[in-house]
């Protein structure tokens, strides 16, 4: 019983330890770049769309920022399609990371981290949807660990995916808009970038401590993880 405990904590932990490993390598970094996009994405049709999604959501599964997808969909592909694969390729990273850990990382962390994990199930289980868009709402946060942090908790997988999605949004059509103006070096468009970018944050971190109820989040998943 213990070797069950024991070897799904094995492999969460070497998993952290190779994605510590690729960050620090700067594999990702080389793909995730203007060079990249115009040779293997840019004009390339579907395939160029597929690769990009598929490349960006294995980059946000292992910690890049999400941001930085979005930026380079704008720019690959302009506004409107760059956002809807920028957002594609973030909600295929959040459910990489979130049933990996679900599926490896919970018989673990269930055992050690207890307690830790239910205060983050306490604040997202009265309503996952809602209480998850607010999380993604906000500028702040680590992608990365949210998703893990839930992974490993007993929030329900759809109404976290879901509310991921949607929570993303704002923040990728603000970075889309911005990459979107990187090839003309339109000023306008990265301007309004920027106001998205604020006006989303304002609206993120009011909406969050009107509803959280007194809530905290930000401790709990540091301590669960």
């Amino acid at each position: 019983m213990r070797f069950k405990t024991f070897l799904p904590g094995l492999v969460l932990l070497a998993t952290l330890i190779a994605v510590v490993y690729v960050l620090k390598s700067g594999v990702l970094s080389e793909l995730l770049n203007r060079d990249w996009i115009d040779h293997e994405v840019r004009g390339k049709g579907i395939p160029g769309e597929v690769l990009f999604v598929t490349v960006g959501g294995v980059a946000t599964a292992l910690a890049i920022p999400r941001h930085l997808v979005s930026i380079l969909g704008g720019y690959a592909f302009g506004l409107e399609q760059g956002t809807l694969l920028a957002l594609l390729a973030a909600e295929l990273g959040c459910a990489l990371m979130f049933f990996y850990a679900r599926i490896v990382g919970r018989p673990l962390v269930s055992a050690r981290l207890g307690a830790r994990v239910r205060r983050i199930e306490d604040f997202l289980a009265s309503n996952p949807f809602s209480m998850t868009l607010l999380i993604r709402a906000l500028p702040i946060g680590s992608n990365f660990a949210t998703c893990l942090a839930a992974g490993v908790s007993r929030v329900p997988a759809w109404p976290f995916l879901l509310g991921s999605l949607v929570g993303y949004l704002p923040l990728t059509f603000a970075f889309a808009l911005a990459g979107s103006g990187v090839d003309q070096g339109a000023t306008p468009q990265i301007a309004a970038a920027v106001l998205c970018f604020v006006v989303s944050g304002v609206i993120g971190i009011w909406l969050y401590r009107k509803y959280r109820h007194g809530k905290t989040l930000g401790e709990d998943v540091e301590k669960a993880i």
